[in-house]
This record gives structure tokens, sequence and C-alpha cells, in this order.
């Protein structure tokens, strides 16, 4: 069936052309390779592919451009997205105009190939929505929030419920936002509750509102946080604090689109989306017997974590320069940036507060800070909170007294050929190891690709751990 497979790329990068060629080839399947999207769309009136590959930001045509031909005159083929922009708008873009998937650079090349098999095996989805430009700014290249990027695109169609979970400060109301921002109901109210910041008398008038004299201090009709939200989404923050009375009030809107203001003998029916989100472990919860089952169920229809800052190292630089540039702007100063040593220091900080804690990090150095360049004393950092780096000096240390010892000696070949094989070794072994033996997430914590660790695999004749 794989030599039946016709796939054609398009991209102006030759190295990423040849690349799937090759690997392509090497899967038995069939390539055709194009460097502008005219070429590409000329030959599309003659002949037809299986899958199409295409990068988005090209000299001529873009791949938004190609996606929307292909989704009018040729809605049969699978395209796959690939861009070296990894950014929120261009994966939801992406899935709005029609893509089959979408990938950012760098890719593992064995993980593209496996996606085009799925993509030729599968139907495409005929997707067709309004464009709507987000107002919110998510920034993330990490693999984890790459896949919360790619969430967010496939549910750009839908309505369903949502649960996003996540630490507290992750962002989980920025990603409730995006996902009402690129949804149908994109037009109507975005209503926003932290159902943990009232009483349970009180979280009942919000969500539901209550009618005039319905209880003490009842002096008028109050509209509820539910018909506030009606047409739109209606975004409940940390639901695992809920009290079981009203998860019981909250199941029967969701079950019933319905529901009666405290003290209110009429029903009202509403239309909302609800994006739930919480902190803590709900499925625990359940099984404790604080949370229903069947409420669990209604909200986690589609489940997005967002990661913690701790698993997103690569991103914190680019976020830290970016609050810290908003921060400025803010105060109406001029720009302030961090110093590389204190990138560092943020990189290894272990951030509890997440990505909370660094925006209002950026915006104390923007106000204290003296000078344009932020140095290293600068940063207000818990110092119990950064990890102990005595180890790593230690290890340090011992490497430049054994260096500084073999360089003494007469040697017949230079230092590195040796030194390098050795720290490889040292490093795929504990890699493999806390990877549980999974090669495509030990290549990840190592920062190469698959083949890359697989190939060293080969030549270091490691053996599966």
């Amino acid at each position: 069936m794989k030599k039946n497979i016709s796939v054609w790329v398009v991209d102006d990068d030759e190295s990423i052309r040849w690349v799937l060629e090759e690997s392509l080839a090497e899967a038995g399947l069939s390539s055709r390779s194009f460097s502008s999207g005219e070429d590409f769309l000329k030959q599309l009136k003659k002949s037809k592919p299986n899958v199409i590959v295409t990068d988005i930001r090209m000299p001529d045509i873009s791949g938004f451009d190609i996606l929307k031909i292909i989704s009018e005159d040729y809605s049969d083929i699978p395209v796959i997205v690939i861009t070296a922009h990894s950014d929120l708008d261009s994966a939801v873009s992406s899935y709005k105009s029609g893509a089959f998937e979408y990938l950012p650079k760098p890719f593992d090349i064995n993980d593209a190939v496996s996606l085009i098999l799925r993509a030729a095996n599968q139907s495409s989805s005929e997707i067709s929505f309004d464009e709507n430009n987000t107002s919110t700014k998510m920034i993330g290249k990490a693999p984890a929030m790459q896949e919360v990027f790619r969430a967010i695109g496939r549910l750009s169609h839908s309505n369903m419920n949502v649960l996003v979970t996540g630490e507290s400060g992750t962002g989980k109301e920025l990603v409730a936002k995006s996902l009402h921002e690129n949804s149908p109901r994109a037009n109507g109210p975005f209503v926003a509750l932290n159902t943990s910041a009232f009483v349970a008398d009180l979280l009942e008038s919000e969500l539901f509102g209550h009618e005039k004299g319905s209880f003490t201090g009842a002096e008028k009709l109050r509209i509820g946080r539910f018909e506030q939200a009606d047409g739109g989404t209606l975004f409940l923050d940390e639901i695992g604090d809920m009290s079981l009375e009203l998860q019981a009030r909250l199941l029967r809107v969701l079950a019933e689109s319905e529901f009666f203001r405290v003290g209110g003998l009429k029903s009202i029916k509403v239309n909302v989306r609800v994006i739930a989100a919480t902190n803590k472990n709900l499925f625990e919860l359940v099984n404790k017997g604080i949370f229903r089952e069947d409420l669990y169920y209604r909200l986690n229809v589609m489940s997005i974590e967002v990661p913690s800052l701790r698993a997103r190292v690569e991103d914190i630089s680019t976020l830290a320069k970016y609050y810290l540039k908003e921060a400025s702007n803010e105060l109406e100063i001029s720009p302030k940036f961090f110093s590389e040593e204190s990138i560092l220091l943020l990189e290894r900080y272990s951030w509890p507060g997440n990505v909370r804690e660094l925006i209002n990090l950026c915006r104390r150095v923007a106000v204290t800070a003296a000078g344009q360049a932020v140095s290293i004393d600068e940063i207000p950092i818990n110092r119990g909170q950064e990890p102990d780096l005595s180890e790593k000096e230690d290890w340090s240390k011992g490497l430049s007294e054994w260096v500084t010892n073999e360089l003494s000696k007469e040697r017949h070949r230079p230092l590195l050929d040796d030194v390098i094989p050795i720290i490889e070794k040292t490093l795929i072994y504990a890699a493999l190891k806390k990877a549980g033996g999974k090669k495509l997430e030990a290549a990840k914590l190592l920062g190469w690709g698959r083949n890359t660790l697989s190939r060293k695999i080969k030549l270091m004749e490691i053996e599966d751990i």
C-alpha cells in the first residue's frame, strides 16, 4: 500500500525538501518537491497526490493560500502544514484553513513520516470557519506548549465543553480565552468566574442570579453568570473547590441548558459553552467522593493540560523578554532587557508561581532596576528556591582537574576524541533511563532528533534500557 502513496512537498527551503524526499523514499513512498507555490499549483491541475506537505511562509504564495485552494477545489487531499513560526496564531489558522495537522520546525523526521502515512490513510475533514483574530497573546515553542496550541486549533470549530488543568499561574484562563476567541462563539460574551472566591450561598447567586427579595440583602434582581454568558462561553476557574450541592445544580444546567434563579419560579433557558479549570486532580476527588463523577464526565469532554514553566524552560527567555518589554511600555519608560547572566538565573529557577510569577517579576524589575540592562543582583528571586548547584560545580571542577592532568601527558590524538564519546554515552544512558527506554522522549530530553539518537546508540553499541 505504501508504494501507491504519492506525497508532494512544497517548501522554499532546499534542506527540508531533501530530508523529506530521502526519508519518504526510505519509507517506500513516492514524493515530488516544489520550491515555489506557483509551480506546485500548475502541476496540481495535471495530477493529484495523496498527501500535500507545505510550508506556511514562502516568497511567492503562502501556505494558507495553498490551503484555501486545496479546501475549495481538492478537499479530499489532506494537507500537513510545517512552519518555523510555532505560535498559536499559526496553529489555529492552519486548522481553520483545513489542515490535517500542524507540524512546527524543527520536527522529528520519523514523526513527520508517520504523520504523512496517517494522513494518507484517513479522509481529510472538511472544515470551514470564519477567520477570528485572537487578541490573546500566547507564547511558546516548547513541545508541551505546541500540544496546547494544537488542541486549541483542533477545537476551533467546536462548542464542546473543555476541562483545562495545570498548576496555579500557568495561564489556564489565557487558554480558555483563546478557545473562546477561536471558536464559533467568538462574537458572543466571554464570562469568567473564580468559583473559589465565593462561599457556597454567594456562589449560587453568582452563577444563577437571584430574584428581588429572595434572601436578606437581595434588594434587586441579579442576573447570574450563566445568563451573562448566553450565546458565548462561561469560564469556571478552580472548579474542584465547588460544593457537592452546587455541583448538582451545575450538572442540571449542563444536561438540560436551563436553570432557576435563586428564589425564582420561572425556568431560564441558556445556550452556554462551559470551560472549567482546576489545579487539582478531579479524578482523585471523584474517587474520594468530593467531586461528582457524572459532572466530571460532563466537563471533561475534551481536556487540555497547561504545562508548568519548569516543563518549558526553553520558553523562559522569550517570555521574560516579552513581559519586561510590556511592563516598560506600560510605565512609558525606556525599554529594559535582561543580561545573559540574568536569563541563565531565570532559566534555572524553579518558578513555583509559574508564568504569573514571571510576569510579576518583570513588572517589579521594570520599576526597580537602575539601568536598562537588568543585572543578576536586581532580580527579586527567593534564593532559597534556586536549585543547589554545588554538585554541578563539583562535577565541573573535577572535569577541569582531569582535563588538566590529561593535557600534561603525551597524547597521540586530540583530547576531544576521547572526551566527547564518554560524555555523550553518559548523557544517552541517563536520558534513556529517565525516559524509561523510550528513544523519542530521550531524544527530546537531550535536544536531539530521534534519528540522531538512534545513530549514536548504534555507533556506540549502547544496549537498550
